[in-house]
């Protein structure tokens, strides 16, 4: 039978259209089986519970298991390679974090670029760091802290978590910036970090809020906080940027999948988890964690993360940071 192009257009366009319906079908169903997220760091780490906070709140929205496989190493590197190469069906999601950023310019030869192979679905968290000194130091603030480190160039030391973290690279943000010289001190982890700053061994550190405790309890002293706007919880103590202008530096944690992942499957997650951050119970159990919630759009996050890693690159380069 042959027919007319009356009769062959009508039929062309509603072929065409069957595999953008039924995309929207598939992500009107999504998920029918469990998804897992993975993350870059050991089990209850504050990331890691982060994302199980998500995860249990997405299993109760969408129904079907959120399942985290932590797999650590190589400052998140190993999470993110797998999630890259994932297929992109939604079924495979990736706490992306702030070391991914750092990453990008620090690690030679990866088998991944963080900003072409992953999505960004949504942004979870900003982590705020503090500026602090054993109480034994003399500054007092943060103009008193650069004119002594410029007075005794080289003689102060700053712990960090280990090269390449968060903490280290806003020592060397801030050296850049103020022009002073400090001799960075890697550690093993923020504990053993934070010990010996409390002990005397090293003078300043750049630490997450979880040293907030400590900060109360008269053992170190904060000089100021690293974002943009002072804490709820330290509402006495400045940011840095209130005597040096620009500066701001906060780690993330955020939900993201392989590149190609189906946009309706972006838009559903991304609508539920920032439900999830509106909700007091757990937006409350998240704040308490020193975290301050951050929603938003994808095109957000992605903006965000695009930001961050500029940044870091060009304080990579500037202070010639390689791994040891």
């Amino acid at each position: 039978m042959k027919l007319s192009r009356r009769q062959f257009l009508p039929l062309a366009a509603g072929a065409a259209a069957l595999p953008a319906m039924s995309r929207v079908t598939w992500a009107l169903d999504y998920p029918t089986r469990p998804v897992r997220i993975l993350v870059g760091f050991p089990a209850g780490q504050s990331a890691d519970i982060t994302t199980r906070l998500i995860g249990q709140w997405l299993s109760e929205r969408l129904g079907q298991p959120f399942i985290v496989e932590n797999r650590p190493g190589a400052a998140t590197n190993i999470a993110t390679e797998a999630a890259a190469h994932a297929v992109p069906d939604g079924y495979t999601l990736l706490c992306a974090a702030a070391p991914s950023a750092i990453n990008a310019a620090l690690y030679e030869g990866l088998k991944f670029s963080f900003i072409r192979d992953i999505a960004p679905i949504a942004s979870l968290v900003r982590v705020p760091f503090l500026l602090l000194v054993n109480p034994s130091f003399s500054a007092q603030n943060v103009p008193e802290f650069i004119a002594f480190a410029k007075a005794n160039p080289g003689k102060l030391n700053y712990a960090s978590s280990g090269i390449g973290s968060v903490n280290h690279m806003a020592g060397e943000l801030f050296k850049v910036m103020t022009g002073v010289e400090m001799t960075h001190v890697p550690y093993k982890g923020t504990v053993p970090a934070v010990t010996d700053l409390i002990s005397g061994q090293v003078q300043v550190m750049f630490a997450d809020a979880s040293s907030i405790g400590y900060i109360k309890e008269g053992k170190l002293r904060a000089l100021a906080v690293t974002t943009a706007k002072r804490l709820d919880e330290l509402p006495n103590v400045p940011t840095v940027r209130e005597s040096v202008p620009g500066f701001e530096v906060s780690g993330f944690l955020g939900i993201a999948a392989p590149q190609k992942i189906p946009t309706e499957i972006v838009a559903r997650l991304n609508r539920e988890i920032n439900a999830g951050l509106t909700d007091t119970t757990l937006s409350t159990r998240l704040k308490t964690m020193g975290y301050t919630v951050f929603s938003g759009t994808p095109a957000d996050f992605s903006g965000f993360i695009a930001e961050e890693t500029d940044k870091w690159s060009k304080v990579i380069r500037t202070r010639n940071i390689r791994l040891e």
